[in-house]
């Protein structure tokens, strides 16, 4: 009698909801396991069914059950490509897949997390790198750091990105502001004026930052040692708290993140000469540089970008002092982008 009260129960409650795995008989062998289950039935019926195994049917999104180019939906334009479709949010898009798991999976995975809370666009997030700047001349292997102002980045929440990578949606503060951080990663390029991307697994530093700064957007990452002559860009990238990329409510609106092209020399001007650069003053050396077009002379003409910078230390993480910074990231090794954090030699 109880288990067919259990059955029925059981059977009303997948009609309520996409159930992820069906209840097992044994679960059920007693009156307080019954209430439990009445419990979970009217959790999914309201929507808070938070840890539970089910989608609640009023939680189903009906716009991914549709492509996007039906006859007479609004918004059709030549040149879209449909949407993938299905009538359960893709909650089972991972099956027979494997499944991220928390892990920085190298070789790729699939990641069944929601996307989660999307701010207003009052509450969008937004950055710029405050040093170095544009035509900033930083002194060869001397510390320095790398300072950014962020908007409405509730910064300072920074999980485990070892157990944890990628594992819960992104959340919101009392304010409407994300949850999260900033990582900032800086690159070798072959001059300022290059225009092949450079590639993601190389990197002369990378650091995600976990304080939440001036307590007024201010953050800052040390590079220990500085970074060998070269060229290089600087770059943001916003991240709310288990890592993932900010999502933001709306398409057509300014970045999130910021980069920017900046130099490293014997004899650097630790930014002092930025400022003249990045207004179009042309400060660089060797060439006219009209119109801010700095460091076009020494550059292109190979003396300080094909020397040591590219051809040799910095590529290889053999640079003097800055390379340890990199380690073994530019010889094919996702140094630290294995573990989030300061950059720490990963031997063979």
């Amino acid at each position: 009698m109880l288990f067919s009260k259990l059955f029925m129960l059981a059977l009303g409650f997948a009609g309520i909801s996409t159930c992820v795995s069906v209840p097992q008989r044994s679960e059920y062998r007693s009156v307080s396991a019954l209430r439990r289950l009445e419990d979970r039935q009217k959790q999914a019926a309201t929507g808070n069914g938070k840890g539970d195994n089910c989608v609640p049917a009023n939680l189903i999104q009906s716009a991914s059950a549709k492509t996007g180019q039906e006859p007479g939906t609004d918004g059709i334009k030549p040149g879209q490509a449909p949407s993938d479709t299905d009538n359960n949010n893709f909650v089972n898009f991972c099956t027979g897949q494997k499944i991220t798991n928390g892990v920085q999976v190298t070789g790729g995975s699939c990641n069944g997390i929601p996307m989660g809370q999307i701010p207003a666009t009052k509450n969008m997030v937004a950055a710029m790198i405050t040093f170095p700047l544009l035509g900033d001349e930083v002194t060869a292997n001397q510390t320095f750091n790398i300072s950014v102002q962020t908007a409405h980045l509730d910064a300072g929440f920074f999980v485990n990105p070892t157990t944890n990578y990628y594992t819960a949606p992104q959340a919101l503060n009392k304010d409407g502001d994300i949850i999260g951080h900033c990582h900032v990663t800086i690159q070798s390029i072959g001059s300022l004026r290059d225009t092949t991307p450079p590639d993601p697994a190389k990197f002369a530093f990378f650091k995600g930052i976990d304080d939440a700064g001036n307590g007024k957007g201010l953050l800052q990452a040390q590079i220990a040692d500085g970074l060998p002559v070269g060229a290089y860009r600087a770059c943001t990238m916003m991240s709310a708290r288990n890592h993932q990329p900010v999502l933001m409510p709306v398409a057509q609106r300014g970045a999130q993140d910021d980069c920017v092209k900046f130099e490293v020399k014997e004899d650097g001007n630790d930014g002092k000469a930025g400022g003249d650069a990045a207004a179009g003053k042309g400060k660089a050396k060797g060439a006219n540089a009209p119109e801010g077009k700095e460091n076009a002379g020494n550059a292109q003409a190979g003396n300080a970008q094909a020397g040591n910078a590219q051809a040799g230390n910095a590529q290889a993480g053999k640079g003097n002092g800055g390379a340890k910074n990199a380690g073994d990231a530019n010889v094919g090794k996702m140094e630290s982008g294995k573990v989030d954090g300061k950059a720490k030699d990963q031997k063979k």
